[in-house]
């Protein structure tokens, strides 16, 4: 978007479409806040182009500004007038504390001199020094955010991460009576409040810390602010109470996640006005701590797409990197505590990169050498086999002993943790039937209480969570014990040892769907009859929730479209499953013919408890997988009603653009009248860089653009 001076002035909507280059940093953060229904005062935005006439008179100039508070009322309106320069609040360049801010500025001539000093600041030393350090090239400039000042009857300042240790578990609050200006200045500390999410992805409070709140800023009656003592009675009490606090923290984190859902790690300034919180400025938090292991610091992070390659290919929505985000802690840490592992507080195992779902295989790499001695090497191996390895020591007597009694511990504690998993594997389903079942309720706050029993169970699964990602010692003992005693074949030979074990609850699926095959062979409409009715009705109860690319929240699941299974049939109908079923027992049974051959009869034994061992944890991992996945299917239906709730009351959604975004897709959002202009069948071209429209190849009506 191109814009010459003579252009001004560009309103809040406008600035979320503009360039940075023409309304600066922040003026583009928050006009992007206000595009995402976010609480922002009304505020314009002087064009970074002017500030090319700085220390110079300009008549022109403050008859617009005149005629722009005139039009907004705000003649006699105490003002802020805040920096916005290009390159201002940058993901790499914060320029936090170098721009001039002037706070109570009043009438027209008042403002023409705070955009002077604003502009002015540009030319500090201190703004050349900090430019030159960071390689900034190129003609400063400033454009200019003007609104109202808000009546603070308290401010602040967030962080939405934890920005000295990195953690991203953690959200953080300061506040002080009045006016920021004495939190940002470091004249006072003010109280702090510490944020954890709960099960339920809830922001609590969990730690708060009353600071020294003896002075604060208030607006002076000649304009500007003056610094005054704070009542005794309220410098002893908290700013926020818990209710005040954790409803910030939810609009913070809601903000943040706006901005980047990705990465939402941001510096935000808000205002109470004794009524509602407002906020004034977002910046993204620059050099952020990467938050890993002492070992592991200064050593750059080794992130791997391994297995979640074949789990999860495609490119994640928000809400599956949502679950993801956490799942993926959930799922690796509960082994490393049955064996008595110290975490890293805080660890985030998970990453996203150009949409895709990552694993920080350097932590995973050192948490398994630290907890029961597996090296780099072996665990690479375990996840794909192509990352590098992190740099180990080796171990010594203490710690291999270590080593030792934490294996033992595991396998102790393994047996009624895995009791445990499978009776929430239970649970899981008995919740997710009756919410895939019976009627929703038709009111948002009932549906986010039927959300709020799924995320719940699901997270505190910690049983579950075992069997899901810590499911495959015995396995991985078996294959190298068959890949030690027969060179090459281990894979192939301990593949036909666990054939002829007890089928998954994914196999017997399988053979479900077989069966259903061979039924549906020569019937032209099976559903019509009433056996084959019968018995798909019986599938679908057990098995509804599963779906292909299930792991996605965004794919419909079997009972959601049994045309899905439907559609399997007939190729499905030409596989036999009795010869499936007895080149699994062939199979089997060569392969233990050439262990009775090969293989010590002292070590028969042995391998045949592993065997049993790695049969029971394989079929347990896809029982819990079984579960975790109904409550994805419940939670995709409540989520689908929730979204049914929005169209009703009028609500659009332009997170679209966002995921575009993401994934380099074209998109274009908001357009009025054009599902007015397209039917269903017509081909369109989207042009989301000049946001354009047009239908193609066919059209039954004129084309839009």
């Amino acid at each position: 978007m191109n814009m010459q001076p003579e252009m001004y002035p560009l309103d809040a909507a406008v600035a979320a479409d503009a360039a940075p280059e023409v309304v600066g940093g922040k003026g583009l953060q928050l006009g992007l806040l206000v595009r995402y229904g976010l609480p922002v005062p009304d505020f314009f935005v002087l064009p970074a182009a002017w500030s090319r006439q700085r220390g110079r008179d300009d008549d022109d100039l403050q008859q617009i500004l005149h005629a722009e508070l005139v039009a907004r009322g705000w003649l006699d309106v105490p003002l802020a007038v805040r920096s916005s320069a290009v390159g201002e609040d940058a993901a790499a360049a914060s320029f936090a504390g170098i721009y001039r801010s002037c706070l109570n500025v009043r009438g027209v001539a008042a403002l023409m001199t705070a955009v002077g000093e604003v502009w002015g600041s540009l030319d500090t030393p201190t703004a050349a020094a900090y430019r030159t350090r960071l390689g900034l090239s190129g003609e400063p400039l400033m454009a200019v955010v003007v609104m109202p000042l808000l009546a603070a009857g308290a401010s602040g300042i967030a962080f939405t991460c934890d920005p000295v240790s990195g953690r991203e578990d953690r959200l953080i609050v300061h506040a002080q009576w009045g006016l920021g200006e004495t939190l940002v200045g470091g004249e006072t500390d003010g109280d702090e409040y510490v944020f954890a999410e709960d099960r339920a992805d809830v922001w609590r409070v969990i730690a708060q810390n009353r600071g020294g709140k003896g002075t604060m800023s208030v607006p002076a009656p000649a304009g500007g602010t003056t610094r005054t003592a704070v009542a005794p009675a309220d410098a002893a009490r908290a700013v926020l109470d818990t209710a005040q606090a954790e409803a910030l923290a939810a609009l913070l984190r809601d903000a943040a996640l706006a901005l980047d859902f990705v990465a939402p790690f941001h510096d935000l300034e808000w205002v109470w006005d004794g009524a509602d919180f407002w906020l004034t400025q977002a910046r993204r938090v620059t050099r952020r701590p990467h938050n890993t292991c002492p070992a592991l610091r200064g050593k750059p992070a080794i992130w791997t797409r391994g297995n979640t390659c074949e789990v999860m290919p495609e490119p994640l929505s928000p809400m599956d990197w949502a679950f993801s985000r956490r799942g993926v802690n959930d799922l690796l840490e509960p082994g490393w505590r049955l064996a008595g592992q110290a975490l890293l507080p805080g660890a985030q195992r998970a990453g996203l990169f150009d949409g895709r779902l990552y694993l920080e295989a350097s932590i995973l790499q050192w948490e398994a050498r630290s907890a029961i001695g597996l090296l780099p090497e072996r665990f690479n191996a375990m996840m794909g086999g192509h990352q590098p390895c992190i740099e180990v020591a080796p171990p010594g007597w203490r710690e291999r002993l270590r080593h030792l009694g934490n294996t033992l511990r595991c396998l102790r504690r393994a047996p009624a943790l895995r009791r445990r998993g499978l009776a929430e594997v239970a649970s899981m389903h008995a919740l997710s039937r009756e919410i895939r079942s019976a009627p929703l309720p038709g009111d948002c706050e009932g549906l986010f209480r039927q959300l709020d029993r799924v995320l719940r169970l699901t997270r505190e699964a910690e049983g579950m969570h075992f069997l899901q990602g810590a499911g495959g010692a015995s396995l991985s003992m078996l294959l190298d014990s068959m890949e030690k005693q027969f060179p090459g074949e281990g894979a192939a030979i301990g593949a036909g040892l666990l054939a002829g074990g007890e089928p998954s609850v994914t196999a017997i699926q399988g053979f479900a769907l077989l069966d259903l095959a061979r039924q549906a062979a020569g019937l032209e409409r099976p559903l019509d009859a009433p056996a084959f009715a019968a018995a798909f009705k019986a599938f679908l109860d057990a098995y509804g929730h599963r779906g292909p690319y299930e792991t996605y929240l965004r794919n419909p699941r079997w009972d959601e479209a049994p045309e899905l299974v439907l559609a399997q049939l007939p190729a499905l109908a030409e596989i036999d499953a009795a010869a499936l079923r007895e080149r699994q027992r062939g199979a089997a049974a060569a392969a233990w013919q050439r262990i009775r051959r090969d293989l010590p009869w002292w070590r028969r034994p042995l391998l045949a408890s592993v065997v049993l061992a790695a049969n029971r944890e394989c079929n347990q991992r896809e029982a819990a997988r079984s579960g975790l996945i109904s409550m994805l299917a419940a939670g995709r239906r409540i989520w689908l009603a929730i979204a049914g709730q929005m169209v009703e009351t009028g609500g659009y959604l332009s997170h679209g653009a966002i995921v575009a975004r993401e994934f380099a897709l074209p998109a274009v959002v908001n357009l009025p009248g054009v599902l007015d202009l397209l039917q269903d069948g017509d081909e369109v071209e989207v042009d989301g860089l000049r946001g354009t429209v047009r239908r193609i190849g066919g059209s039954r009506r004129p084309a839009a653009g």
